[in-house]
């Protein structure tokens, strides 16, 4: 074991002294995405050096713990994610235990220095719908419009509206939300808010529902909330329509998250911080 801590040692150091001495070059261009790495399979002591390397602060999710040996078994945002270089955006780990190895020493669940927030890049572009804020997503009630179709093959002794009881697709969900979403205010360059993609305020209201229905914090659960709400601080620093409301009820929920998971302050102040910006700016 302690072979492997020196060697992860001075393969950190020679990766931080390659960095520093590029250092210069890379502060004259603009600052270029980040590309999270592929760390799942890694012993922990290796995985954190390799997120550190890339630009990333971390935190272990789960049961397990920060120790040396312990294996990576997941990661949120996923291998390949690119995202906005806001200092040091924050990568999550769960752990599984490692039998070789006795869990030794202390354990290091976050990385010495504060994460900065999370922002994919392009959102919708570069995450999509695949995350979708819950399950509930896909079963809103569709429009009343899809329910006057008639069914041709339907007996004319049956007069219930045989898709009544259905849930309704993604498409036709998408369909109930407003189309009509003037921004809060506008930022160049910045991406519009995808129509596709319900709006900032229903998806922190259903993301209140998700924490309230989860009271523990697995590690499936903390990679939930904190993807949407990224999600949602982003849109709202965009100018996405009613980005400020969405924030008040996104703050309710971290308040809530820290009764029920006891975490989340940190969140909690970001996001404070994106409410306060966004409405200086919707003046």
């Amino acid at each position: 074991m302690a072979g492997i801590a020196g060697t992860a040692t001075l393969t950190y150091a020679a990766g931080r002294q390659l960095s520093t001495s590029t250092g210069t070059v890379a502060a004259v261009a603009p600052k270029p995405p980040l590309v999270v790495p592929d760390v799942q399979g890694q012993a922990f002591v290796f995985a954190k050096g390799a997120l550190e390397d890339a630009g990333f602060a971390w935190r272990v999710a789960g049961s397990v713990h920060g120790y040396a040996a312990n294996i990576v078994e997941s990661q949120t945002p996923a291998p390949g994610t690119r995202v906005v270089d806001t200092g040091a955006p924050l990568v999550s780990v769960s752990l599984k235990r490692n039998g070789s190895y006795a869990q030794t020493g202390v354990a290091e669940d976050a990385s010495p220095y504060e994460a900065s927030a999370l922002q994919p890049v392009g959102l919708a572009s570069a995450v999509g719908p695949a995350h979708p804020a819950t399950d509930a997503t896909v079963t809103t009630p569709a429009p009343a419009a899809t329910t006057t179709t008639p069914a041709t093959t339907t007996p004319t002794t049956t007069t219930r509206a045989p898709a009544a009881s259905k849930p309704a697709t993604v498409k036709q969900a998408a369909a109930a939300w407003p189309q009509n979403r003037p921004p809060a205010f506008t930022v160049p360059g910045a991406k519009r808010e995808p129509l596709d993609e319900m709006p900032l305020t229903n998806r922190a209201q259903l993301l209140r529902r998700f924490v309230e229905a989860h009271p523990k914090a697995s590690s499936a659960n903390v990679s939930h909330w904190l993807y949407q709400q990224a999600w949602i601080v982003t849109g709202a620093k965009l100018g996405w329509w009613h980005g400020a409301q969405a924030l008040v009820t996104l703050s309710a929920v971290d308040r809530r998250v820290q009764q029920l998971w006891g975490m989340g302050s940190k969140s909690a102040l970001q996001v404070q911080l994106a409410l306060a910006e966004v409405q200086s700016k919707s003046k």
